[in-house]
């Protein structure tokens, strides 16, 4: 699958192997999308030559969101290592940027959240993905830096050059993300369109900025049905999934400007957007299809806006599974783990003979150059189960130092010196989890193909919030497929279990 792999400490570790490796090696955080490609072969230069990845998770620091002055403005700054998960909880960005907390919260699902970087995001580039759109629209920069030519920062929208092409050379990495906070005149919404509720790529999707003229909706925060209609002045609107790369619906935004926001005006600024879209039939959508509901999802973000319902649907703790953990990269375990400060594996490697991971507190060397589930499975852990191989079903569900992840789309090098838990690790025949025992209690065990990866979501769902909701149930199992499509029991399993809690 690759060469090597290299985690690195320090930041300037990483920049001295990028620029000795070059277009030899990528740079890794979350690897959600990498590790996809590699398996398919679609970024090895050859057969013979395979890349090297670096990994970013094992630096401290680079996970960090601040928020920092510049001048008379207050801007966000996320570090590489931020992930999706971290900015849906993320109170700054909820506040300061919610179109890119709302985007974030509509990427895959919790496992996935947990280790999907918004950098890695950016660097795929794809027009379907979900953070770029509203980080257009909230005027979002990027820094690069390199080891001989040092710091640049650029224009989002400059940054990305082309269908999944971005303005980074060979010797370069993305090492910071940042946008002006959102003030207290601006409302922003984030819209998606899939073709299911989770686990989907975005046929259309939708982020909207606009600064309102306070005087025009009095009181300010008040909700603006039954109000005087806000006043306009000045609007970002971005589209996704209907160019090559994210579009700005430049006309849509320049008719807004002095306009108050009445449905005609809506229905007009609707219509323009539409100038911006060069959508093409795929296997999600046709053309046609697309073009419709960019004028409708340009209608019905405007009015929830008018209405002051952008965040409307928004959960005030949405669910994480990151457990007792604050989510960030890498975490700081309670209890002592191998020495890794030159950590590097493969072809010309032997240091990796020292270096072991703890799978349900035992210690174990796991094979290299393959994903953690091939190289759990190779060493005995078999409950872990391979269903999609590309972070779809879930089955592969198992906790790395504390938060769920899927085992398919982590490099097995990556859990060298921190802790795995996987299903075998939860119970056993003698003495069963609370949540195995309300799986069978409640006949949520059908086939049992599924089942280790719903246990696994289900138990660190209780750990977060010991008494869930039947939604935030579902919210959780959101990453988890069920060929024999028997959701209930499974749902009625882990209410089983918080109310054996409360005894």
């Amino acid at each position: 699958m690759y060469r090597s792999y290299h985690a690195p400490k320090t930041l300037n570790d990483v920049l001295k192997l990028k620029a000795e490796l070059g277009s030899r090696s990528r740079v890794i955080a979350g690897g959600t999308d990498l590790l996809i490609e590699l398996d398919r072969g679609n970024l090895q230069t050859s057969s013979e030559n395979p890349i090297s990845l670096i990994d970013l998770s094992k630096i401290s620091g680079l996970s960090d969101i601040t928020i920092t002055n510049r001048s008379s403005e207050k801007w966000v700054e996320l570090g590489p290592l931020v992930t999706h998960n971290q900015c849906v909880a993320s109170q700054p960005i909820v506040e300061y940027g919610f179109p890119l907390a709302r985007a974030c919260w509509e990427v895959g699902a919790p496992q996935i959240r947990n280790r999907a970087t918004i950098a890695g995001n950016l660097i795929t580039a794809s027009p379907a993905n979900d953070t770029i759109a509203p980080l257009i629209a909230l005027h979002a920069e990027v820094t690069i830096e390199s080891a001989q030519r040092g710091e640049r920062t650029l224009p989002l929208v400059e940054f990305i050059t082309g269908f999944r092409q971005v303005d980074l050379d060979e010797d370069e990495i993305l090492t910071k993300i940042a946008f002006p906070t959102m003030s207290e005149h601006q409302r922003g919404i984030y819209i998606k369109l899939g073709l299911r509720r989770a686990q989907a790529i975005s046929v259309v999707s939708l982020a909207i900025v606009v600064d309102i003229d306070p005087l025009s909706v009095m009181p300010l925060h008040a909700k603006w049905a039954g109000t005087p209609a806000p006043q306009i002045r000045s609007a970002s609107i971005a589209l996704g999934s209907v160019a090559p790369v994210i579009v700005q619906a430049k006309e849509a935004e320049t008719f807004l400007q002095g306009k108050v926001l009445t449905d005609d005006i809506i229905e007009q600024a609707a219509s323009l957007a539409l100038n911006a879209a060069n959508p093409i039939d795929d296997v999600r959508a046709t053309a046609e299809y697309r073009l419709g509901m960019v004028k409708a999802l340009v209608q019905r973000g405007l009015r929830q806006i008018q209405l002051g319902q952008e965040q409307a649907g928004w959960a005030e703790k949405p669910v994480t599974l990151w457990g007792k953990t604050d989510g960030r990269w890498p975490v700081q375990q309670g209890k002592a783990t191998p020495n890794t400060s030159s950590m590097a594996f493969g072809d010309s490697s032997s240091d990796s003979d020292e270096v072991a991971t703890l799978v349900n507190d035992q210690p174990v060397k796991l094979l290299p150059s393959m994903t953690l589930l091939n190289s759990l499975r190779a060493a005995g852990f078999v409950g872990v189960k391979e269903g999609c191989a590309e972070g779809e079903c879930g089955s592969c569900t198992v906790f790395l130092d504390g938060m769920a992840v899927m085992a398919c789309m982590v490099p097995s090098e990556r859990a060298q010196a921190s802790h795995v838990t996987t299903i075998e690790g939860l119970g056993n025949a003698e003495q069963l989890h609370l949540i195995q025992q309300a799986f069978v209690n409640s006949g949520g065990v059908q086939c049992g193909y599924c089942t280790p990866g719903f246990i696994m979501s289900a138990a660190k769902l209780l750990e977060e919030r010991p008494q869930p909701t039947r939604g935030e149930a579902q919210e959780a199992l959101t990453g988890n497929l069920c060929r024999c499509t028997g959701y209930r029991k499974i749902i009625d399993a882990i209410m089983m279990a918080q109310n054996a809690q409360k005894l």
